[in-house]
């Protein structure tokens, strides 16, 4: 078992482990910690799959940037009362177990049709995770899709400071 291996067997453990985490805390501020953790888990997988441009890409704006917006929009939010407004109970239980599974199945199959290519590397051809090949695709074949993204993070941000301002004026 080569050292590549191990390092991708604990990351991907690590980066189930988080991904778990993040979706059982409670608490909103842990959560986004622990989602830190599954970007970081994420970005050492790509290190072992041979894109350092995008494990830096995953830390610097994923773990990093991203990651204080969302902090930023928690406290801006304090969601703590929140909670009583989220279902619970058989019906939501039993629907976050279906949607895990068919997620589950999904990702077997990706899985399963990825070993039936040869591997992962030979799917993913020599030129995987270089700056020119992300570049060259971000603003070719998914222009649309990256500017839709940019506008989507500056929209949330807009709600998230009117929904805080309603929040904050009712209370003077």
């Amino acid at each position: 078992m080569s050292l590549d291996t191990i390092l991708a067997s604990a990351a991907s453990i690590a980066a189930i482990f988080s991904a778990l985490m993040v979706i059982w805390q409670r608490n909103a501020v842990i959560s986004a910690l622990f989602l830190v953790l599954n970007l970081g888990s994420v970005a050492v997988l790509f290190l072992t799959l041979g894109g350092e441009f995008l494990a830096a890409v995953q830390v610097i704006v994923y773990a990093g940037a991203i990651m204080v917006l969302f902090l930023f929009v928690i406290t801006l939010l304090n969601p703590a009362p929140l909670k009583e407004r989220f279902a619970s109970g058989p019906v939501m239980t039993g629907l976050t177990f279906a949607l895990g599974v068919l997620f589950v199945a999904a990702l077997m199959r990706g899985i399963m049709s990825l070993a039936g290519a040869g591997g992962v590397m030979a799917s993913v051809g020599e030129e995987y995770g270089s700056a020119r090949s992300i570049g060259e695709l971000l603003f070719t074949a998914y222009l649309y899709p990256f500017e839709l993204a940019g506008v989507l993070l500056m929209v949330a941000m807009v709600g998230a400071v009117v929904l805080a301002r309603r929040q904050t004026a009712g209370e003077d």
